[in-house]
């Protein structure tokens, strides 16, 4: 501690009376300040090197997981790199509502007048989009949950949210349910459920669109309140060839 005051003050003030006052002999000082680093410390310089570059390269979106995939490197040590140098991911872009509800599309009547009970399976299912932080960025999860078992039947994410994120968990939700006809699919306004590409899917498979009134989040509580608990116990995503 005494040798890094004298190196940090050493501009300022001579070795010989910095080394005076703090009793220390000037040579052991110079001996310090010459002593090269060890080994290990300068491989973790390189690395801390290579981090913050790659980091501020990305614009400080990107953290451990994809850093260590391009430097080639462990997923802790970069981990540790980013600890030591005081680096934190940020959101790749600042948040902003799910859905729109803004917008001169077709949209469906209330069907459920905030009657969130179903008597069978596959007879009313209900979607939302929701929002994930992680340190790579801001992830979006679109979900369809079945109201009677309250069990995520479909999901897709990704980091956008155009129709097809809704589409894609819609088209989940039909695949696991064996394409059942007649099910009420509710949902809000928002511009992804009133795209015509997610209008012809329900027509395509015989399902019926009821959707919540403009701004009244409590014509869709149950999938508000549901789908971060329920979609732990949902099956692995499943892929789609033209369905």
């Amino acid at each position: 501690m005494k040798y890094a005051t004298m190196k940090a003050h050493e501009s300022e003030f001579a070795v010989r009376l910095m080394s005076r006052v703090l009793s220390v002999s000037p040579s052991g000082y110079y001996g310090w300040r010459n002593r090269q680093p060890s080994k290990r410390h300068q491989a973790r310089a390189a690395l801390d090197a290579q981090v913050r570059e790659r980091f501020e390269d990305r614009k400080g979106r990107e953290g451990a997981p994809r850093l260590s995939r391009r430097l080639g490197r462990g997923r802790r040590q970069v981990a540790e790199s980013l600890r030591r140098q005081g680096l934190r991911a940020k959101a790749a872009r600042k948040f902003k509502a799910t859905t729109n509800s803004n917008h001169t599309l077709p949209v469906a009547q209330n069907l459920l007048q905030q009657d969130f009970t179903a008597s069978r399976a596959n007879q009313v299912w209900v979607g939302d989009i929701t929002f994930i932080g992680t340190d790579e960025g801001w992830l979006y999860l679109a979900v369809v949950l079945d109201l009677y078992s309250r069990r995520v039947v479909g999901w897709s994410m990704g980091d956008r949210m155009p129709a097809s994120l809704v589409c894609d968990a819609l088209r989940m939700a039909l695949f696991n349910r064996r394409m059942p006809r007649g099910v009420i699919m509710h949902t809000d306004r928002g511009s992804q459920y009133c795209a015509r590409e997610h209008r012809d899917l329900l027509d395509e498979h015989g399902l019926i669109a009821s959707m919540s009134a403009k701004g009244n989040c409590y014509d869709n509580a149950a999938m508000e309140s549901s789908s971060t608990v329920t979609l732990i116990r949902t099956p692995p995503p499943v892929k789609f060839f033209g369905l």
